[in-house]
């Protein structure tokens, strides 16, 4: 008699296991939230003016991450990515060219947070499928605010750091693995192009002296992991 329950409990968990998900229609709606890490390219300016080389590169940020898609066909569907602010360390560092490695400076120059909303147009292969991938394209708009600089900075002569809006093309790759009829987790990996321009205010001379040093690439990775819900 046990023996019949265990069989009949196993037949019920292994029906719903591989009972088909819902298949994606025109008018759904995904909303998911989660985990997300943008990690920026190395390296993200760096000037020469032949005596040294100073290296400017943002460290890794992570953050919690929304997103919102709604499905106008099977197939295809537009995407909405915001997050709390993430937070980036900026380190510098100064090489001299003429004896390498001896007059070797790395410091942390200051922090910014940033916003990276994105818009897409994804594409969504097997919308029948328990496991549903995608691919995206779009644009990205990142906005940086409360930067600030260390001390270090400010000892060298550097009292302010100021980092320009940034728009540019997003892409991305993912998937949806659907556990029941309205739940999922997803997987979500972009590429976005992020460029801005930086400009310091230096102490000296008074008053106090402004100047664009250039564009620092950031140009992330962003990874995520993030449970959804679809109605």
């Amino acid at each position: 008699m046990k023996s019949s329950k265990y069989l009949l409990a196993a037949a019920a968990l292994l029906a719903l296991v591989t009972s088909p998900a819902l298949a994606y229609e025109a008018g759904t709606w995904i909303l998911r939230a989660g985990v997300g890490m943008v990690s920026p390219d190395s390296e993200n300016f760096v000037d020469d003016d032949g005596s040294t080389t100073t290296t400017v590169e943002v460290d890794d940020g992570t953050s919690l991450t929304l997103t919102g898609t709604y499905m106008f066909t099977p197939n295809w569907a537009f995407d909405i990515l915001a997050a709390h602010p993430f937070n980036h360390d900026i380190n510098l560092t100064v090489a001299d060219n003429i004896d390498p490695g001896f007059n070797l400076v790395s410091i942390k120059a200051g922090e910014t947070d940033q916003l990276p909303p994105t818009f897409s147009i994804q594409y969504h292969f097997m919308p029948d499928g328990a496991f549903q991938p995608y691919a995206g394209a779009g644009l990205n708009w990142t906005t940086f605010f409360s930067t600030e600089v260390t001390q270090d900075l400010v000892n060298a002569g550097i009292n302010g750091l100021s980092l320009d809006d940034s728009f540019g093309l997003a892409l991305q790759l993912g998937g949806d693995w659907t556990f029941s009829n309205n739940w999922l987790l997803n997987f979500d990996v972009r590429w976005i192009d992020i460029e801005t321009d930086a400009t310091v205010d230096y102490v000296v001379p008074t008053p106090v002296a402004s100047e664009e040093i250039g564009t620092i690439k950031i140009d992330p990775w962003v990874f995520s992991v993030n449970l959804g819900y679809r109605f």
